[in-house]
């Protein structure tokens, strides 16, 4: 606590061509505690003037510094170092990010910052990885491919998992041999920042990894506007990633997006109850709800409807909710007071237009931007709290009399998002047909999680193109063909 402590009384500024700068404005910008509301930090307020000198920075750094001469193994070794540092330094970065985004200290630990860890030791065993083919053309001619580095990265990562996030893009953009621009959200800078000063500890040449802090419409625009960056990958809103796709016209940047979702979870009558109720109550409360593929949206077949119904009331009420850093909390708050007014705006609509609260639908009373976990019944199709995005810990339990399987995909598939989606049942010929049927990017069949091997992304408007895997380093590259006349 007292090394976190430490960290967050610095001045902090921005990481740009190997040292810490003040913003060029020379403003800051207060982050708080969403458990309390109190400030604990100021950061430095990065503008397009800041973003343009971190590009540069990138874009020497990979033109003609040594990152574009390094071999792919030393860019691995630097990796591993790290992902090392990551980990002696564990508790510390749990803490500060539990104080900067509010999820419980134990799943911050055990989740997100041993899963950065993970990303960059996984991918910099891709550096040394990535190669071409050879392809038969003509007697007389040879042809191959090779997959090269894009660029210069503008990586812009969300508030709901910030390290995990930084560490998701960073790891497979330096892996690829691309230096980066990095503008972790406005809510949540700290842990990027102190990741940061790891980057400087393991050794990574000037210019390779930038970050800037800011807000997006300054910064984050800036990044994606900017001649000198070649590539954007989008962690965020739906709405963000519209905007992001005009902004990138003027240049035609490659861009990733990860987006929003409203996933579906299905239990069949002969699926494991227990199991159902644990993963649904899981999904849609761990993180307050602020999980891109939290399943939000519960269609249970009539026989076990009211079995699994009250399992996830039983669960969401023995939830104990409160400040990240306090023992034994399995929930804490939402991110700000704008979020928090979003999410009881969105339970209130539902419930002016017929809905009921099985359990929750309020604000908790206190400091900080708590909600309690919410199930909601009887909503319709139509409802605005059925169909938007609420990123918040709400449920929509509906049920289902046929096993109609095209009829019951057919209401999961009734969303513009595509992101997630769990199937539970023993019958596997119902599970392989439904994972068909359902239009989402990751389907999980009773239960499992999101693995760094995976690739992950979503269908319709959950996003562009996937993260994990050889696929997640890809989006990295630009595939050249060599065709040579013997």
């Amino acid at each position: 606590m007292r090394r976190a402590n430490a960290f967050l009384a610095k001045e902090h500024r921005l990481l740009i061509d190997g040292n810490w700068a003040a913003a060029a404005s020379g403003k800051t910008f207060e982050v708080k505690n969403p458990s309390n509301g109190a400030v604990i930090s100021s950061v430095a307020e990065g503008s397009t003037m800041d973003v343009d000198r971190a590009a540069k920075a990138a874009r020497r750094a990979f033109d003609s510094g040594p990152w574009s001469r390094m071999a792919p193994s030393e860019r691995a070794r630097l990796m591993r170092r790290l992902a090392e540092l990551i980990e002696v330094n564990a508790q510390e970065l749990a803490i500060i990010e539990t104080m900067d985004n509010g999820k419980p200290f134990k799943m911050t630990l055990a989740e997100n910052v041993r899963s950065a860890a993970e990303k960059f030791d996984y991918y910099s065993g891709w550096a040394t990885k990535l190669r071409g083919e050879t392809m038969e053309v003509s007697h007389n001619t040879h042809a191959f491919t090779l997959r090269e580095a894009i660029g210069v990265a503008g990586l812009i990562i969300p508030w709901n998992v910030p390290l995990q996030s930084a560490a998701g893009k960073l790891a497979p953009a330096l892996a690829a041999g691309c230096t980066a621009v990095l503008k972790p959200a406005e809510q949540t800078p700290l842990s990027a920042l102190r990741l940061g000063e790891l980057v400087l500890e393991a050794g990574f040449p000037e210019g390779v990894i930038n970050i800037v802090t800011g807000f997006g419409h300054d910064a984050g625009a800036a990044i994606v506007d900017h001649p000198s960056i070649d590539k954007i990958s989008f962690t965020g809103s739906t709405a963000t990633g519209k905007k992001i796709i005009c902004a990138a016209t003027g240049t035609l940047k490659r861009v990733t997006l990860e987006l929003g979702g409203k996933s579906p979870v299905i239990v069949f009558p002969d699926a494991d109850v227990e199991q159902a109720v644990s993963g649904t109550a899981t999904g849609v409360f761990r993180n307050s709800g602020q999980v891109c593929a939290a399943g939000t949206r519960l269609f249970v077949h009539r026989k076990v409807y009211d079995e699994v119904l009250e399992g996830v009331i039983e669960r969401a009420k023995a939830l104990k909710v409160g400040p990240g850093l306090e023992p034994g909390v399995d929930m804490g708050p939402l991110i700000s007071d704008v979020q928090h007014a979003k999410v009881l705006g969105y339970v209130g609509a539902g419930l002016r237009d017929g809905a009921s609260a099985a359990v929750g639908g309020n604000s908790i009373e206190g400091p900080g931007y708590f909600v309690e976990p919410t199930i909601l019944t009887g909503t319709t199709e139509n409802m605005s709290v059925r169909r938007e995005e609420i990123f918040g810990p709400i449920l929509c339990a509906v049920s289902f009399d046929e096993e109609d399987l095209d009829g019951i995909a057919a209401q999961a598939n009734d969303t513009t998002y595509g992101l997630s989606a769990r199937i539970y049942t023993r019958d596997i010929s119902t599970a392989l047909k439904m994972s068909r049927k359902v239009k989402a990017g990751s389907v999980r069949v009773n239960g499992g999680g999101i693995d760094i091997n995976v690739p992950f992304g979503g269908y319709k408007q959950s996003g562009w193109g996937r993260e994990g895997g050889l696929e997640g380093i890809e989006n990295f590259t630009e595939l050249k063909s060599v065709i040579v006349k013997l």
